[in-house]
């Protein structure tokens, strides 16, 4: 197709950086995709029209990426994972395009704060906490690194859920994020992929005489997909986020609604659509459990369907499909990728067994991010049975070969079987999905050297020593330019300005500011970002709570997911000793502090819901106390959520890591924090372990018993006896006799019975060295000189902690990618008619 001259002119304004050609493009989607102009624009608007302006300078190069993978036959990464949390995209998206300084120019000269704009984009709601920020995290540094890679997912319409604190109790809203469009995404219905449930399996004889499967008689439903584009930093590559989206294979049944049955006239297609609805149902019913399930094979069906799709485009059979794709689970979410694979290589290409799993297990791999076994995914054999009869049969298969191979390594430990099996029978026969991953993946990871190190010798040592070379540790890591170029941009100035922009790239050449820790000037301007970031967050929190806090104070924070054992309660036990010890104790001295926490609990976790419901009760109690609200406060931020956290880590001077040692499998809020200046408290747990030996034990304040120690410690263990602080009795006596809720008195019963009884996370064994590290926190902070060399050297040494460098070594050990440099196609031209002058 010939290209006009206006055309060209208007594709220069769709590529142009300077703040022309953005304000050319901004009013053009404002007026021409919006139908709006100055007098009707919304902010919403502007921020379409801005958001649609950056898009259209993702595409060109988005496509020439493609067109580059098929003309280079590269090998492709293909990152399985049931969450994205993806956050705001915009001002990452301006970054990683380099025109971020020209966009705010571009808007100021036309009097529209760029800042508002970006609080019109909602979170991506695609993720719920570390496992999805990962994953974000890694697609970031996959593009960024030139590695050819695919994400794949579920387009959820709803995400977890929005948490408002209503009566000082976690209330749920639909967390409608598509509610206004999505900008970024593109549809694409030519690639919809049919995926099966129900049904039977019959076998038939083909011509070569082999039997073969057919899976007959499903209930299909259609997977259409939405692609999204990934841009890397400073480079053209625009790698892809294709996310799958439920619709009915039959959309209206119009037979029913003449007989004017409208239910059921549309039930196929809302029971179909159900599947992508929302990110993780409530799985406490047995339907909830069904559609989960249901959810995981939908997304693994559509993706290893699409895959292998993409590969025979450019291959003629699979002989070189290891080599041309690594599919990777992101978590045990995935792991029907195995099953899936051996389907469609088994049933569709009438490969022989043999053949096909060694090409599955060559291609797959598998990272598990936990050692709590309840996260170990495990199905009902009932329901797969009834819902995915042609993968349980493969899964069987694989089952039944698998304790052979077992069996003859291991001839004299029968035992093992059991253990071992990808079917349990402990209560009721179940699929344990976790085996199946690492069954049908050539490599194991962990995402932290503890978590590692307890997954082969403890959770999973069986299977390290039946396959001890599949076995690896990658620690986690996050982007720079997201968590401290976009969301501490005072800080990241001030660094640049004295060590130049290269740790954007690499983050390990933050090591020059070291010296700097003992440059007055320095120190004096980093004191004074902290405190325009504390300012900020005080603001943001007096519009979230009504709270004010000073931001003097310290800001003692933790945010993260609420679960038990990451110990929200010795946190708020600690926080009310505190309160008593100030109240109670004249010669008590502490400097002003302001205790922040976040999180949501999952809808049936009613434990978890209980601990916010704590935490809220005591700091309406506790701040109404005005002869101690100047010296400590308590404030729960709610709807914690990427677009929060990038104005929470900037601010925070304490960050709590404080989650029974060997049960947190990394954590990466840890790194977010020490690398915006906060100093940490923490166990020896997840990376904590790490961070400490980067930045130096002399600059985290560590406490509590080692994961050996928490072993030996519950054989025998008594809780009550492990009080021996009178103002802990005192804040037991308090909760339970009901004086933070006075209007429901036994609301918080269960927890206290569960602590005093059981306490299976040991928070009352860790309490007394948890309170003596808080003082050692205290002391520290007084000395203003010493607190800031200290939170210096912290940001300083983060530099291991890149996601750039997980995904460097994921490529180098598992993926083995090679990485390719996409060059601009005029660019490309320009250089071969340059190279045919040259020729005599």
């Amino acid at each position: 197709m010939k290209e006009s001259v206006l055309f060209k002119n208007w594709g220069t304004f769709r590529k142009g950086k300077d703040p022309g050609s953005i304000q050319v493009s901004f009013a053009s989607h404002l007026q021409y995709s919006l139908s709006k102009d100055q007098y009707t624009a919304t902010d919403r608007d502007l921020y379409l029209a801005l958001a649609l302006s950056a898009r259209d300078r993702l595409i060109e190069r988005w496509i020439r990426t493609q067109q580059m993978y098929y003309t280079h036959d590269v090998k492709r990464v293909y990152y399985l994972s049931a969450e994205y949390l993806m956050g705001r995209v915009l001002e990452s998206n301006l970054l990683n395009l380099g025109m971020l300084p020209e966009t705010q120019e571009a808007m100021e000269e036309i009097n529209v704060p760029l800042e508002n704009l970006f609080e019109m984009e909602p979170d991506m709601g695609l993720g719920n906490g570390g496992l999805g920020r990962l994953a974000a995290c890694f697609m970031d540094s996959l593009a960024t690194l030139q590695i050819p890679a695919y994400g794949y997912g579920i387009r959820y319409e709803f995400g977890i859920f929005d948490q408002e604190i209503r009566n000082l109790q976690q209330v749920e809203r639909p967390e409608n994020w598509l509610k206004f469009a999505n900008p970024w995404e593109i549809a694409r219905p030519e690639y919809a992929i049919t995926v099966h449930f129900g049904g039977k399996v019959n076998f038939v004889k083909l011509p070569s005489g082999k039997l073969a499967a057919e899976w007959v008689e499903t209930s299909d439903v259609v997977g259409v997909a939405y692609d999204t584009p990934i841009a890397g930093f400073g480079n053209n590559t625009v790698n892809t986020l294709r996310l799958w989206s439920a619709r009915a294979s039959k959309d209206f049944d119009l037979a029913y609604f003449q007989e004017g049955d409208y239910l059921k006239a549309v039930e196929e297609k809302n029971l179909s659509e159900n599947i992508s609805k929302v990110l993780y149902p409530n799985d406490e019913t047995s339907e909830g459990r069904e559609l989960r399930l249901k959810q995981q094979y939908f997304f693994v069906s559509c993706s290893i369907q699409d895959i292998v799709r993409r590969f025979l485009v450019t291959h003629e059979n699979f002989e070189s499909f290891p080599d041309k794709v690594a599919i990777h689970m992101n978590d045990t979410h995935p792991s029907l990728a195995v099953a899936e694979l051996m389907r469609i290589l088994l049933d569709i290409h009438h490969m022989d067994w043999d053949e096909a799993w060694d090409l599955t297990v060559r291609t797959c791999a598998y990272t598990n991010h936990t050692l709590m076994a309840e996260a170990l995914e495990k199905w009902s054999a009932e329901l797969f049975e009834r819902l995915l009869p042609r993968p349980l049969e493969i899964i069987y298969e694989i089952n039944r070969r698998f304790l052979r191979d077992v069996a003859v390594r291991f001839p004299d430990e029968p035992q093992r079987l059991s253990r071992m099996s990808l079917v349990g029978e402990r209560f009721g026969k179940r699929i344990r999905m976790a085996h199946l991953a690492i069954v049908g993946s050539h490599s194991v990871n962990g995402v932290a050297k503890i978590h590692s190190r307890l997954l082969a010798e403890k959770e999973l040592t069986d299977f390290a020593q039946m396959f001890p070379g599949r076995f690896n540790n990658k620690t986690n890591g996050i982007t720079p330019r997201r968590w401290l170029m976009a969301a501490n941009p005072p800080l990241a100035h001030l660094i640049t300005e004295k060590i130049g922009d290269s740790w954007l790239r690499n983050l390990t050449d933050l090591k020059k500011i070291e010296p700097l820790a003992e440059d007055a000037e320095f120190t004096d301007r980093w004191r004074a970002v902290k405190k325009e970031n504390k300012v900020r967050l005080a603001r943001i929190t007096k519009a979230l709570t009504g709270q004010i806090i000073d931001p003097d104070s310290i800001f003692d924070v933790q945010v993260k997911r609420i679960h038990e054992y990451k110990r929200q309660l010795l946190n708020v036990l600690h926080v009310i000793t505190t309160w008593l010890a100030i109240k109670y104790r004249p010669d008590f001295e502490i400097h002003p502090i302001t205790y922040i926490f976040g999180g949501k609990a999952a809808p049936g976790y009613q434990a978890a819901k209980d601990i916010i419901r704590l935490i809220c009760q005591v700091g309406e109690m506790i701040n109404r106390d005005t002869s101690t609200n100047q010296f400590l406060k308590l404030v729960f931020l709610p709807n914690y959520r990427v677009s929060l956290a990038e104005h929470i880590f900037p601010a925070a001077d304490v960050s709590e890591q404080i989650s029974t040692a060997g049960y947190e499998a990394s954590g990466t809020s840890n790194m977010k924090f020490a690398l915006n200046g906060a100093l940490t408290l923490g166990t020896l747990d997840g990376a904590n372990i790490e961070i400490m030996d980067e930045v130096g034990p002399e600059n985290i304040f560590i406490f509590g018993l080692t994961a050996e120690e928490v072993a030996a410690a519950k054989q025998g263990y008594n809780p009550r006896a492990a009080i021996r602080d009178e103002l802990l009795h005192k804040a037991f006596d308090l909760i339970s006799r009901g004086f933070f809720n006075p209007e429901d008195p036994g609301a918080f019963n269960s927890l206290v019975a569960n602590l005093l009884d059981r306490d299976p996370f040991l928070v009352l064994a860790d309490f007394e060295a948890y309170r003596e590290a808080h003082s050692k926190v205290d002391a520290l902070y007084r000395d203003r000189e010493a607190w800031t060399r200290k939170a210096i050297l912290n940001v300083a040494r983060m530099g291991y902690f890149s996601s750039d460098r997980t995904i460097s070594e994921y490529n180098r050990d598992i993926w083995r990618a090679s990485p390719l440099k996409i060059v601009r196609e005029d660019v490309e031209l320009a250089q071969k008619r340059k190279g045919k002058a040259g020729k005599p």
